[in-house]
């Protein structure tokens, strides 16, 4: 299966897309286990609602778990080992190792006495395909992959012991006859599924029974052998569905039978031929109910996949659900396996037709009555986004009843379009129903069948659900039923757990998610701890990990836990915790937990009576009404908390729910709180306290009138009566005072207009020192009203403004009327003599009437207010999408009246933008929650509501799919249109571009189906995100919210629709000129030339205009277009501009000139012909002289197009060779061991220290190679850090010791920092020292990544300030400080799995591509130049024909015996000897292959001749004093000549490397006199020297065309982004530098792409492609070496910034790729945005990374060894280290110097001598 193994395979994430991932928390590692090193119990890491409790990584990939509730026991299955964990915290309690073991597929298992096997067996992996507990046997069944699927019992509770051994180990009384059936039970390839379930037992037998389904590996499928033998052992022995014995304590030769009694077979097994129609991969099996009451009926269900045919297009996978019955209790009678068989398929579609149909089940989970199931939409091809999968529940009762009704459809009335019996089952009864006369089916009979009846039985018509969820990358699902609602976890193949609530109408309440294991996919199986459900448990491909359900306490209020809608939450209410209701104390009872089913409404809330408490006024005390699920607080001892440990006394007079009233002392008055400077009142915050917790809080405001005027002296009055208090101002004291009886009797200011003011009036100039009387003007306004309509049901707030209307408002408190209907003033808006604004009364019926006003007078309004009925009549348009938006027009009558209106939805959600006219009103109608109708109605003046029957049908939302083009010119304006569904409900669009877009763009609605938008301009060329604004509100669809649950930081609005911007196309005349002359009247037509670009516009796109007049656009092609003017461009002489439009851009390319008379026509003709005339005469005389030339040129030519011909022709065979054998490699390295990866700390060794360590030398001195039986060398590494600490043990105390207190040095950042600083700033601390120390520290301190990093990035940053003081772009480009090789060995550490993973394969393919490539043609040995190369230095400049020669070779080495092997006939035999050692040893490391000189080649010429061949004989031929190697050839070796190579037992060492030879004594192909111009030559010679040697140049392009494919796969690999794995450590070290160059204002991005590009590709990259023997066990060789070069030098010129200023003088390195380098950059600017673009990494998160790479590869590197050399650094400049030591604060303060000293005088006395004892 391509996602995942079901049933135990390895996991690997699925090919996905999209999608940036979410954070992955950081993990709190405690203590390492002792048992197990690697065992890290991983503390919790908490994401919203989850928590993971623990985790457990196993070093191999993982297959199967089992949990032992009873026992509190987590049996883990992993490839090639078993675990036994402790359920609580997942530590090791004991381990079994089950391989790798000797197999092979095409043999019987060992175990098979009287079976042998002729095929070779090989190390195998065993995969574990079954693990199941058998408690009432005692016992784990084990099933893996080898030995044909081979079973082991296993003992519970000790899981390395085997319980009972089968076949036994020693022959017991009566031997036991031992059969293939009994051991091929699993599926023996790591991919196919099997599952396994442990049954109860059957009616007289006395053991369980297993329960297998195990997909066909045999002949005839994908998984089996591709060799020559034909022998299957798997057809006849193991069926795809069985039911085997299980009693271990029973007869041991029926253990493993598929006997049921002695003579039925309980197995199903698909027929060989009908094999490839039914392809079963399975998913789960289990049983349901799981316990089932005695005598209930029980079942076990399998769930499973029938793949897709291959080849097939209009095939897909099919999801079955197949069931067979168990025995009813102990007694009930078993059923052979076939007869209740019945399968039945499970469709999980959306309403969008097939392309909304999720065909293939990934995962299934049963919950009481319904099975939950995930499913997967399978793509055709890789996608880039993640697989869309969704989540789909199927009742079981619905299953009973399909199955009843196709059984009875079946035999009473048969309907074949119902059910069909499987007729590709071999235990099959027959192939149709057929009715049973006289037969009355029984209810057990219909739900199990019987053995007269037709089985096994298939239902035609699949159960049918529609999605519940969706997101890409489901993988596994898990369900629990908490109170109302339904909570489900989905494991995603990205590592992440979701967990949804769904409510009872199964609609999503709340989404939560957490990473697990980031990158890891979630197997497919889930279980809750039996013992405990809070804690489910789930596995990753390298993981276990136990999961807390829910975290609830991150939930801090009763209003988050709440309103969390966690169904596992609730607010704990005494305790005021979030909490599970099992951890609440007596959470049983009402009103003590509040559950998230009851809402935010319930949390505990407090009133404060009085609110507002006058700081002069004595209160007795306060008044808390309590609301909210409380417990009754009577007899409770409780305090009132004010803070600052001030309490008071609380009581509740008796018990009471819901609403509770307490009595609470107030504060004592010298508590109370200082006000708050230029504030009148202060805030206080109370609590109510009970046992000890506050359960309940409320503020209260305490206030003091008397502050009023101090804070506002100028406005004292004023502010004294606007204050929200009610404070009185008296005028005589003017003071603020809160009692009013403290005033004098004289009269006091009502309101702040009574206050004493003057306001401003306008004064003339008047001179200086004169005196005028300025008159005091007060304002005067006329008696007015406002509105002037109102409802007849009253409430309208009417306003009076006038004068002398009052002093107080008791003066007109009764005084307002409307004819004979009274106006209640509002004492509120009521202004002293100013203004009454009043609520007037319900009217009996409509009239109109002045507005009377009794004061101290009466008084009347000009105005006359009208009482009306207004009413409403019918609504447009009456439906729209859900989302809301559409602005609805209510028609009606009297619309405009009263002063306050509302127009309700659902009668609670209001309308909003209101615009009313006498007629109508306009609003736009809020969100929806369901698709449905909805009344709408009116309010006026909040009283009652007129409806009219108005109702708004809510529909479901537009649907965008689709957009067409997607690409547009950086102006904009091109069409694009927008396919979808249910536009007809849409009112207005508009289309916006993420991040570049310039304006947004209103688009038009043509149909429900198509919509057509403008492009937006852009602001530069890139690729973005389209938004779509429909009705004013945000488009989103469902897939867009899935995955902005999934990556909450790449998912915006729902914009999954991109938009490519390019530059605008480019038009000019088709001979560019800028003046075309035109005369009037005759036809125009223009040939204009466009630009080659990508943008893909139709010939209707383009509008071409001469001045007004449109050209009519005739043809158009990708370089042309062709248009014409019909109409007449006027007779007047003039200028007409010719403006090509496409989209918003307009260019002008040409000027139409118009006119010319008939003279000036005339004397054209004169002169052309003049001009004509000559002409003619200069053609004869110039042909004439030159028909020599032309003849010459003639032959030139032929050979020019000849030659290109022949280079044209060679690159194509060559291409078509080379892919041939590459494809030939790609499928030797599948069924090989792969490519040849150095481990990782030969990796890191050859990285760290090639060139500038005094470790290299060490690295590279091998041990003499010894050769083994088959010819292969075994090559040990002697890098110092991978071995022993080799000291003499009488040192080793006080090294240990002072070595321990110097890593405890390196590990204090203030140290280390200082340390490196001096070793810096001496002179004699070499480059070479640098680079070693920096080596040195990285693997000292490689198990503290997190702290590394810490101390490089302080590093950096005084880098980077020393650097911008200078040049900041020379920043990086070299490696002169520690800090720059600190840097290139984390990027290796960091981009290691990028390269093993992504990298890797495309890289090794084009090495394998260079050396086949130049392999093809003739390579001189003493020279190494060769026919094929890409560097020219390397090039072979003749032309010497090479004759390929196909050798039968025979060599008892590497694992084969003879083949073919393919040389050249101008070989020397060292060069053929190579070539076999490569054919037979390519499945090898190369370090473990012999050497050419270590072998002898022997060609047999006829039975009796046998010849040896060397490269030097006596047979040698001498030229020019020079002896020529030996060649094929030279023997005249025919083809298919039978050669035999061997082991020598004495090395020929007598010409040592053959490019080593002495030039003047001997050559190969080419003299070296060859290149150099010598007058001696003879005729022959000298006539080939006139050709060129730069003819031969050509080769480099015939090479570099052949391996074009593989340097672009190469070059895509390193600058792509894999979703599943995007590259933290870049992104985090790209925004360092970023954020770097913005703290010291460089803004110039060239100088951050430089920093960018010399940190990570020239660091990292290029290192690596010019060493590939860093990451591969290859040989390198010289040439390999030259070609890589000039990749290497591509690759930078790709990531340049800087123009390449390329000539014929230019080297061809660099001008082989010129043509590819522009390219190449798009592609590294891409991914430099992409890696922008990326949701920045927290600290946490990096450090999290960080430590899981650590953890990968500890115990790697023995850290003492690098602990001891970086100490000879410290030895050598001790004094300085002192000295800067002394003078830095931070260390004196920590004694930094004394620790030092401790170190040196633990070494001083022993380093040196210990080591020379060593």
């Amino acid at each position: 299966m391509a996602r995942r193994a079901a049933g135990g395979a390895p996991l690997s994430a699925r090919a996905a897309a999209a999608s940036p991932l979410p954070p992955r928390p950081p993990f709190r590692a405690p203590s390492p286990c002792p048992l197990l090193p690697l065992l890290l119990l991983l503390g919790a890491a908490r994401v919203g609602a989850l928590e993971i409790q623990r985790r457990f990584p196993s070093p191999t990939p993982t297959n199967n778990f089992a949990l032992d509730g009873a026992a509190g026991t987590v049996y883990l299955a992993a490839v090639n080992r078993l675990y036994q964990l402790s359920g609580a915290n997942l530590s090791l309690e004991a381990e079994a190792a089950v391989g790798p073991v000797a197999d092979s597929p095409l043999c019987h298992a060992p175990q098979l006495p009287q079976a042998s096997c002729e095929h070779p067996r090989r190390l195998t992996d065993n995969y574990n395909k079954i693990l199941q507990l058998d408690p009432g046997q005692g016992l784990v069944v084990v099933c893996g992959s080898i030995y044909q699927g081979f079973c082991q019992l296993r003992r519970r509770g000790n899981i390395s012991a085997v319980a009972v051994r089968f076949p036994p180990a020693a022959p017991p009384a009566e031997p036991v006859t031992v059969f293939p059936s009994m051991l091929n039970v699993a599926a023996n390839h790591p991919n196919a599924s099997t599952v396994g379930l442990v049954l109860p037992p059957a009616a007289g037998t006395g053991g369980s029974r297993l329960l297998v389904g195990a997909t066909y590996t045999g002949y005839g499928s994908a998984f089996f052998p591709r060799n020559r033998s034909l022998e299957d052992h798997r057809f006849e022995n193991t069926p795809e569905i069985a039911i085997r014995s299980l009693d271990a304590r029973g007869d041991l030769a029926k253990l493993f039978t598929f006997d049921l009694n002695p003579s039925d077979d309980n197995i199903l097994k698909i027929k060989q031929g009908a094999k490839e129609q039914h392809k079963l991969g399975f998913v789960r099996a289990f049983l349901h109910p799981p316990d089932p009451p005695p005598g209930a009926p029980s079942y076990a269900y399998l769930a499973l996949n029938s793949e897709a045919r291959a080849g097939d297009k209009e095939s897909q996978a099919r999801s079955l659900l197949a069931r067979i019955c168990l025995p009813r209790g102990a007694g009930g009678d078993a059923k052979k396996l076939t007869e209740s068989y019945i399968q039945l398929g499970l469709q999980c579609a959306g309403g969008a037709g097939r392309g909304d149909l999720y065909s293939r089940l990934v995962s299934v989970f049963p919950a009481r009555e319904l099975l939950f199931a995930v499913f997967e939409r399978p793509q055709g091809s890789p996608a880039a986004r993640a697989t869309p999968a969704a989540l789909c529940a199927f009742r079981f009762a619905d299953v009973q009843a399909a199955i009843r009704a196709a059984r009875n459809a079946c035999f009473v009335e048969p309907a074949p379009d119902v059910v069909a019996v499987l007729d590709s089952v071999v235990q099959g009864t027959g192939p149709a129903c057929e009715r049973k006369r006289n037969i009355q089916l029984q209810p057990e009979q219909l739900d199990c069948g019987a053995a007269h009846l037709q089985h096994p039985l298939s239902i035609l018509q699949p159960l049918k659900a529609t999605p519940v969820f969706r997101a890409p990358g489901l993988s596994s699902v898990a369900v629990a039923m908490v109170s109302n609602y339904t909570v489900v976890f989905l494991g995603t193949v990205s590592g992440r757990l979701l967990k949804i609530n769904l409510n009872e109408s199964m609609q999503v309440v709340s989404r939560r998610v957490v990473t697990v294991a980031y990158g890891e996919p979630v197997h497919h199986v889930m279980q809750f701890d039996p013992a405990d459900a809070g804690y489910l448990y789930l596995m990753t491909s390298h993981q276990m990990a136990r999961v807390k359900v829910a975290a609830c306490a991150v939930h801090t209020t009763c209003g988050d836990c709440v309103g969390a809608a966690d169904a596992y939450c609730g607010w704990c209410a005494l305790e005021t915790r979030c909490t599970l209701q099992q951890d609440c104390a007596n959470s049983d009872q009402r009103h003590f937990w509040t559950s998230a089913s009851e809402g935010p409404g319930r949390c505990p809330a407090m009133t404060v009576l009085p609110a507002e408490i006058d700081v002069h006024q004595e209160y007795p005390g306060m008044i808390l009404q309590i609301s909210g699920s409380l417990p009754s607080l009577s007899g409770l001892e409780m305090t009132c908390d004010y803070g600052n440990n001030i309490r008071t006394v609380a009581r509740v007079p008796g018990p009471a729910f819901g609403h509770q009233i307490a009595y609470c002392n107030l504060l004592p008055r010298d508590r109370f709180p200082p006000f708050p400077p230029h504030q009148d009142h202060v805030i206080v915050a109370m609590s109510v306290r009970v046992n000890g917790r506050n359960i309940v809080r409320a503020n209260f405001t305490i206030y003091n009138c008397s502050r009023i005027g101090q804070v506002y002296p100028h406005t004292a009055c004023t502010s004294c009566l606007s204050a929200q208090w009610p404070c009185f101002w008296c005028t005589q004291q003017h003071a603020c005072v809160s009692n009013q009886s403290r005033c004098e009797a004289s009269p006091n200011p009502a309101s702040p207009q009574d206050c004493p003011q003057i306001l401003p009036s306008p004064l003339a100039p008047m001179p200086t020192g004169s005196s005028q009387s300025i008159p005091v003007h007060l304002a005067n306004t006329a008696f007015q009203i406002e509105p002037l309509s109102g409802p007849l049901d009253g409430g309208t707030l009417l306003t009076i403004r006038g004068r002398n209307l009052g002093r107080r408002l008791s003066d007109v408190a009764h005084g307002v009327w409307i004819g004979s209907v009274a106006c209640e003033p509002l004492a509120d808006r009521y202004t002293v003599s100013e203004q009454i604004v009043c609520a007037t009364g319900p009217a009996p019926g409509a009239f109109s009437d002045v507005v009377t006003v009794n004061a101290s007078k009466e008084g009347k309004s000009r105005e006359r207010f009208s009482y009306v009925l207004p009413l409403v009549q019918f609504l447009e348009p009456d439906k729209g999408p859900k989302a809301g938006g559409t602005r609805i027009t209510i028609h009606g009558s009297d619309l405009h009246v009263g002063s306050e209106l509302q127009v309700l939805v659902n009668d609670t959600e209001p309308c909003t933008e209101l615009v009313r006219s006498d007629t109508s009103i306009a609003c736009t109608v809020p969100e929806g929650a369901l698709p449905a109708p909805v009344s709408v109605c009116v309010r006026f003046e909040r009283r009652g509501c007129v409806r009219g029957n108005l109702t708004f049908q809510y529909m479901q939302n537009p649907v965008i799919t689709a957009i067409s083009p997607r690409r547009s010119p950086v102006s904009g304006g091109r069409t694009i249109t927008v396919a979808g569904e249910r536009f007809h409900m849409v009112q207005n669009v508009s289309m916006a571009v993420h991040h570049i877009g310039r304006e947004p763009t209103l688009c038009k609605v043509l149909n429900s189906t198509l919509i057509t938008c403008p492009s937006p301009g852009a602001l530069s060329n890139a690729s973005a995100l389209v938004d779509f604004f429909i009705n004013g509100r945000a488009y989103a669809d469902e897939v867009a919210v899935a995955e902005e649950l999934l990556d909450p930081e790449e998912a915006r609005r729902g914009g999954r629709f991109r938009l490519d911007y390019l530059p605008d196309p480019q038009f000019s005349t088709a001979k560019r000129e800028k003046w075309i002359k035109h005369h009037p009247g005759e036809p125009l037509t223009l040939v204009i030339h466009k630009e080659q670009d990508s943008l893909g516009l139709q010939s209707h796109e383009y509008r071409i205009k001469i001045g007004q007049v449109a050209c009519d656009i005739q043809i158009v092609s990708d370089r042309v277009i062709h248009c014409s003017v019909n109409e007449s461009l006027g007779t007047a002489e003039g200028q007409l501009p010719i403006t090509i439009q496409v989209g918003n851009f307009n260019q002008t390319i040409a000027t139409l000139q118009l006119g010319g008379s008939e003279t000036a026509i005339i004397v054209s003709i004169v002169i052309c012909s003049v001009l004509l005339l000559l002409s003619v005469v200069a053609l004869f005389v110039f042909c004439t002289k030159s028909r020599r030339a032309e003849r010459y040129w003639q032959k030139t030519l032929l050979q020019m197009e000849e030659m290109e011909s022949q280079i044209r022709e060679e690159i194509r065979k060559g291409f078509a060779e080379l892919q041939t054998d590459m494809t030939d490699l790609t499928k030797e390295l599948n069924r090989s061991q792969g490519i040849p990866f150095l481990e990782y700390k030969h990796f890191v060794t050859r990285t760290f220290f090639p060139k500038c360590s005094s470790l290299y030398e060490e690295r590279y001195v091998l041990p003499s190679q010894t050769l083994n039986a088959q010819g292969s060398s075994t090559v040990q590494e002697t890098h110092p850090l991978l071995g022993e600490w080799k000291i003499p043990e009488s040192c080793r105390p006080n090294m240990e010791e002072g070595i321990s207190l110097f890593s405890s040095l390196l590990n204090n950042k203030h140290f280390l920092i200082v340390f490196v600083h001096a070793l810096e700033q001496q002179k004699d601390f070499a480059v070479r020292d640098r680079c070693s120390l920096a080596s040195l520290l990285t693997i000292a301190l490689h198990g503290k990544l997190e702290y590394y990093t810490g101390i490089m990035k302080e590093l950096l940053v005084d880098l980077i300030d020393a650097s911008a003081a200078k040049n900041p772009k020379l920043m990086l480009r070299r490696t002169e400080s520690v800090v720059e090789k600190m840097l290139t060995n984390w990027m290796s550490i960091c981009m290691y799995s990028c390269l093993r993973e992504t990298v890797g394969e495309p890289f090794f393919l084009l090495l394998c591509a260079i050396k086949q490539q130049i392999n093809k043609g003739s390579i001189d040995a003493i020279t190494g130049k060769a026919r094929y190369t890409l560097n020219e230095e390397w090039l072979l400049r003749e032309n010497i024909e090479a004759k390929p020669r196909n050798l039968n070779v025979s060599f008892q080495g590497c694992g084969m015996d003879s083949l073919s092997v393919r040389a050249m006939d101008t070989d020397t035999l060292t060069q053929v000897k190579e070539k076999i050692l490569e054919a037979f040893c390519k499945n090898v490391p190369y370090s473990q292959w012999p050497r050419a000189e270590d072998v002898d080649l022997e060609w047999f010429a006829s039975s009796t001749q046998s010849y040896i061949l060397r490269d030097l004989d006596d047979t040698s031929v001498v030229e020019d004093g020079r002896k020529k190697l030996n060649t094929l050839a030279h023997y005249k070796i025919p083809e298919g000549a039978s050669l035999a190579m061997s082991l020598t037992d004495k090395k020929d060492n007598t010409l040592g490397r053959v490019k080593d030879l002495d030039t003047e004594k001997y050559f190969h192909l080419v003299l070296p006199t060859d290149e150099l111009a010598e007058p001696k030559k003879s005729h022959r010679q000298s006539h080939r020297k006139k050709v060129l040697p730069e003819i031969y140049l050509t080769r480099l392009l015939s090479t570099k065309g052949t391996l074009q494919k593989f340097l672009d796969d190469l070059f895509k690999a390193i600058l792509s982004i894999r979703e599943d794995k995007p590259p933290l450590a870049v992104k985090y070290f790209f925004d360092f530098l970023e954020e770097q160059a913005e703290k010291r204002g460089i803004s110039d991005p060239d100088t951050l792409h430089i920093w960018k590009t010399n940190s990570l590709p020239l660091r990292f990259w290029v290192n690596i492609l010019k060493n590939p023997q860093f990451v591969f066990d290859i040989d390198k060789t010289d040439h390999i070496d030259a070609c890589l070069s000039v990749i290497a030098q591509a690759f930078i010129d790709a990531c340049s910034i800087s123009d390449l200023q390329l000539g014929k003088d230019s080297p061809t390195n660099k001008l082989l790729y010129a043509k590819e380098i522009p390219e190449y950059r798009k592609i590294v600017q891409r991914y430099y945005k992409q890696i922008h673009d990326m949701t920045p990494l927290s600290e946490q998160e990096m450090n999290a990374h960080l430590a899981e790479e650590s953890r990968k590869y500890q115990n790697e590197f023995n850290t003492n060894v690098a602990m001891a050399e970086i100490y000879k650094y410290a030895k050598r400049y001790r004094t300085q280290i002192m000295t800067a030591l002394e003078a830095n604060p931070t260390a004196r303060r920590t004694q930094l110097q004394h620790k030092f000293e401790q170190v040196v005088a633990l070494m001083e006395d022993n380093i040196y001598e210990c080591y020379s004892e060593a």
